[in-house]
């Protein structure tokens, strides 16, 4: 059995992603910049993020990466299940993410990402969880690093449940 823990609620998540679409409205006016979301988890978050952007020129695209399944922790093989789908060649790109851990993925979608020869790749996430910090990542937008825990709600889930949860909650097992 599972219980949940509230550990961000939604007001502050709200404040957060408000005081990160500043940030970026500051680096990148008049700009024009591609969000990259990764599916499944970054949904909810890209969309309260893009909606706060202003005087920035924008496109949304989305990869999808599998490295969890429907376990909690990381497999450490990364496979791209969707891929994006504008071109990224010159281009300023921000990858938005819901969660950081073993850094593994994101460092994989970078790699994949410069590839493509963008102008600039810059990550924004909603959390960096550090506990399981396998390789050393750049994020250049962070909304709250939390150490340690099994995370929820708010696009993160746990086997496809929980997604829909207005707060951060991590799972306490019993």
């Amino acid at each position: 059995m599972e219980e949940l823990k509230l550990l961000i609620p939604e007001e502050e998540i709200s404040k957060k992603v408000k005081e990160l679409a500043e940030q970026i409205n500051r680096d990148y006016q008049g700009k024009s910049v591609i969000f990259v979301g990764i599916l499944k988890g970054a949904f909810i978050f890209l969309a309260d993020l893009v909606r706060q952007i202003r005087d920035i020129d924008l496109a949304i695209d989305f990869i999808r990466l599998a490295s969890y399944g429907t376990s909690d922790t990381s497999s450490g093989q990364v496979q791209i299940t969707k891929d994006i789908e504008l071109p990224l060649q010159n281009k300023e790109v921000i990858i938005v993410e819901d969660i950081i851990d073993t850094g593994l993925t994101l460092k994989y979608l970078q790699d994949y990402l410069e590839s493509h020869q963008p102008n600039s790749v810059k990550v924004c996430c909603l959390i960096d969880k550090t506990e399981r910090r396998e390789i050393e990542i750049n994020i250049d937008y962070c909304g709250f690093t939390i150490p340690k825990g099994f995370l929820v709600g708010y696009g993160l889930d746990y086997a496809e449940k929980y997604r829909h949860l207005p707060g951060i909650y991590e799972i306490v097992r019993k």
